[in-house]
């Protein structure tokens, strides 16, 4: 991976993350909670769109992917808290 992508990646890791926050109920998680929530969640996002047969590609599909991942990771991460 060269640098640009490495920096692509984390662009949208960020977007995402807060995207998530922000429609999972609250304003985020500061930037590296962000990053996290959408790095994880573009993995989440890649296995679910995967098992659909979906494929979202250029840097709006990339967002879009990682978004969903983020939102069913929150999601799942807010059952557990209850619990």
């Amino acid at each position: 991976m060269d640098g640009m992508g490495f920096i692509a990646w984390i662009v949208i890791g960020i977007i995402a993350g807060w995207l998530g926050g922000k429609l999972m109920r609250g304003g985020g998680f500061g930037l590296l909670g962000n990053l996290v929530v959408g790095v994880v969640g573009a993995v989440v996002g890649g296995w679910v769109f995967g098992l659909l047969g979906i494929s979202a590609g250029g840097w709006i599909g990339s967002i879009v992917m990682a978004t969903v991942g983020a939102v069913v990771l929150l999601f799942i991460i807010g059952l557990i808290k209850k619990a």
